[in-house]
């Protein structure tokens, strides 16, 4: 592993270096609660401004009242590797709709609001452009718990662990089936909150199947040190929440959500009105497979 490479620029108004914040970390907090009854946790995706700015606030605290525990608020990108072609296109709608960073802190209100751990899902040249240190501060300000960086890995990731310590923040880094028991452990090390072990590797999307590689990778990071490992990528049904939840910490839902909003031809928004009753019925039905999973 690499040396990580640590800056500290942010000040106090003497101009002292900021220390380490001690608060704790909510979305540990909240894995705590659920170990105690036995249950994981039910994290669902949604990108912020789609199917616009006002409804996606509306999304966001409909998925928090009918069962998320904790959201992942996308911030939508102009080059989205990693997503399958649902996130694309609600991704593509929010921007086209003019969706900026500056505004995604709305988002994390309306999560923390309305009872949900609020974490953003971002590529990591958006935080970049915008500012480590101002991303850190307006998010921690706006109630936020943690980021999820799927294209940054530990070893260059010096100036967000120092922000994020900085501010409180957890800092959730990916692992996958092919991931060494090296890399494992340098992820463990480096998580704050929870390791997002992708069931496989690829782009993001529902699957018909969820086979067992998953079980394995959660076992691995474990052994590497990891306190709370949650699974994303392919769970689109009550059944595969279940099965994924009787052994991972957390089950992550992301297409299978964001697909009540689109309409059947995959690249336009359903009506407000019937896009919200089918993303409630939809989490709903998620996350009493998911809550339910080891009953």
């Amino acid at each position: 592993m690499k040396d990580l490479i640590m800056t500290n620029e942010a000040t106090t108004p003497s101009g002292q270096p900021l220390g380490i914040s001690h608060k704790p970390s909510r979305t540990k907090a909240m894995f705590s609660e659920f170990k105690a009854q036995n249950k994981p946790a039910f994290i669902g995706y949604l990108p912020y401004g789609f199917p616009n700015p006002d409804d996606s606030l509306t999304a966001l605290r409909t998925m928090v009242e009918h069962g998320v525990d904790a959201v992942e608020i996308g911030l939508p990108y102009s080059d989205p590797v990693m997503d399958g072609p649902v996130i694309q296109a609600a991704s593509q709608i929010a921007l086209d709709n003019g969706e900026r960073i500056a505004n995604v802190f709305k988002a994390v209100e309306a999560v923390a609001n309305a009872g949900g751990v609020p974490l953003i899902m971002s590529y990591w040249n958006l935080i970049y452009h915008y500012g480590v240190e101002r991303f850190a501060t307006d998010f921690e300000n706006a109630g936020g718990a943690g980021l999820i960086t799927p294209d940054l890995i530990p070893d260059e990731a010096g100036e967000w662990i120092e922000a994020s310590d900085r501010h409180g923040l957890d800092r959730i880094f990916l692992v996958s089936p092919d991931s060494a028991d090296s890399r494992l452990e340098v992820v463990a090390k480096n998580t704050r909150g929870f390791v997002y072990a992708a069931a496989r590797m690829g782009v993001t999307g529902e699957r018909s199947t969820i086979d067992a590689s998953p079980q394995a990778l959660v076992e691995r990071t474990r052994k590497a040190g990891a306190e709370n490992v949650c699974v994303g990528i392919g769970v689109s049904t009550a059944e595969q929440g279940a099965k994924v939840g009787a052994y991972a910490d957390g089950v992550i839902v992301g297409s299978a959500l964001v697909h009540t909003l689109l309409n059947d031809d995959g690249r336009t928004a359903r009506g407000t009105a019937e896009g919200l009753s089918l993303l409630a019925a939809k989490t709903e039905e998620l996350a009493e497979g998911i809550h339910g999973a080891r009953a």
